[in-house]
C-alpha cells in the first residue's frame, strides 16, 4: 500500500511538472503600445495584456522626459491598471518616428548615455513602471527625413542598452522597436551583444509600404512574395539564421490601414504606382473602407495578408484583419517566439476588437 501511495504521488508530481512546463512554453507576451489619453483608455481590456509601452517620451538635453502634464496623467493611469490584472507589465518609452532627433548625438558620448539611464530609473522609480522601451528609427542608417544617423550609432546602441541594465538592474525591462526591413536587421544592431541584455526585441513588422513610397504593396504581410520581400517571416527567418533566442522576438500587428489614391485597377491595385492617401484606424474600417462606398476585398493566400481596392476612386487600402491577425498569432505559436505587440490600443475596437481576436486565437 505504502509503494502505491508514494507512486500515486509521484505520478501526481511528474504530472504537474508538466503541466507547469507545458504552460511556461505556451506563454505568449500581448504587448500593446499606447498612444490615447488616460479617460480613453478605461474603455479597453488591459487584463488581455501582458505588458502596455507608454508612447512616446523624449529627450530633454540627455534627458528621458514627459512633455505634459496629460502625459503624466496617462502615465499615472496605465500603472493604476495593475488593479485590474496584476500580471500586467507598463513600460515608458522614448522616440517613435520623428521623436528621435538629437538620439545620434546624445547617445554618442558615455555622459549621455550615463544621464540618460540615470533619468530612466528615476522616472521608473516615481511613476512605478516597470522598464523602458527605446524606439530610435533608427540607429545608423537613414530614419526620419533629417534626423542625424551615424555608422557609430550601431555601437552605441549596444553601450546605450548595457548602461541601462547597468543602471536599472535585472527586474527592469529593456526592449526597443526594431524595423522589420533587411537594412536595419543588418546595419542597425549588433545582435550578438545586445541580444543578452535586453528582454524584448519588438519587431515593427508593419509599414513594409509607408506613406513615402509611391508603389502600392502590403503594409503588414506575413509572408514574403515574388514581388514583395518584406514580410512578418522573412525577419524571423534572419532571425533563425543568427540563432537569435526566439522567445525574445515579438512580431508587430498593424490595428491601421495605409491607404494610396490615383491607384489603376491593375491586379486590384496591387504592386502598382500611386500617391499615399490617408491611415485610418481598425475602429473606422467600417465607415471608411466599407462595401457600400466601392470597397471591394481580396486576400493574398501566399502573404497571407488582405488588402481592398475601390475601382470609383482608385484606392487602394491595406492592414491586418481577423484573419491575418489570427494567422500572426498561429505562426507566433509554431516559431516559439516570445508573442505579439501592435500599434496601437486606441485604434481598436473596445468590443470584438484585434485585441480580442489575438485572445481567442491563443487560446485555441
Amino acid at each position: 500500500m505504502k509503494q502505491r501511495i508514494i507512486g500515486i504521488l509521484l505520478f501526481v508530481l511528474t504530472c504537474s511538472m508538466c503541466t507547469a512546463q507545458k504552460t511556461a512554453d505556451n506563454h505568449m507576451e500581448i504587448i500593446a503600445y499606447y498612444a490615447g489619453g488616460s479617460q480613453a483608455i478605461d474603455q479597453f481590456k488591459v487584463e488581455q495584456l501582458t505588458q502596455i509601452i507608454f508612447s512616446f517620451g523624449h529627450l530633454k538635453g540627455n534627458r528621458l522626459h514627459i512633455g505634459s502634464a496629460r502625459d503624466t496623467a496617462t502615465i499615472h493611469k496605465l500603472v493604476a491598471l495593475k488593479k485590474r490584472n496584476t500580471k500586467l507589465k507598463v513600460l515608458l518609452s522614448l522616440g517613435g518616428w520623428g521623436g528621435c532627433a538629437p538620439c545620434s548625438d546624445v547617445f554618442s558620448t558615455n555622459e549621455g548615455r550615463s544621464a540618460f539611464a540615470a533619468s530612466v530609473k528615476e522616472l521608473l522609480q516615481y511613476f512605478k513602471a516597470d522598464g523602458i522601451d527605446l524606439d530610435w528609427e533608427y540607429p545608423a542608417i537613414e530614419g526620419h527625413p533629417g534626423h542625424t544617423y551615424r555608422k557609430e550609432d550601431r555601437d552605441n546602441f549596444t553601450a546605450l542598452v548595457k548602461a541601462l541594465r547597468t543602471t536599472l538592474g535585472k527586474q527592469k525591462i529593456i526592449s526597443f522597436a526594431a524595423g522589420g526591413f533587411d537594412e536595419f536587421l543588418q546595419e542597425s544592431i549588433d545582435w550578438k551583444a545586445v541580444l543578452p541584455v535586453i528582454n524584448f526585441v519588438n519587431v515593427m513588422t508593419y509599414d513594409f509600404v509607408g506613406g513615402y513610397s509611391k508603389v502600392t504593396g502590403h503594409h503588414t504581410s506575413l509572408y514574403s512574395t515574388a514581388t514583395q520581400k518584406r514580410s512578418a517571416d522573412n525577419v524571423v527567418r534572419y532571425f533563425e539564421s543568427i540563432n537569435a533566442p526566439l522567445k525574445k522576438i515579438i512580431l508587430g500587428a498593424a490595428f491601421y490601414a495605409r491607404t494610396w489614391e490615383q491607384v489603376s485597377n491593375n491586379n486590384n491595385g496591387l504592386y502598382q504606382s500611386g500617391s499615399f492617401k490617408s491611415f485610418i484606424s481598425f475602429s473606422q474600417f467600417q465607415q471608411r473602407l466599407n462595401t457600400d462606398s466601392g470597397f471591394v476585398y481580396y486576400r493574398d493566400t501566399v502573404a497571407q495578408a488582405p488588402y481592398a481596392y475601390n475601382e470609383r476612386t482608385k484606392t487602394f487600402a491595406t492592414f491586418d484583419d481577423a484573419v491575418s491577425v489570427a494567422a500572426k498569432v498561429k505562426y507566433i505559436q509554431q516559431k516559439k517566439l516570445g508573442g505579439i505587440m501592435f500599434w496601437e490600443l486606441s485604434l481598436d475596437k473596445p468590443e470584438n476588437g484585434l485585441l480580442q481576436i489575438i485572445t481567442n486565437t491563443r487560446s485555441q
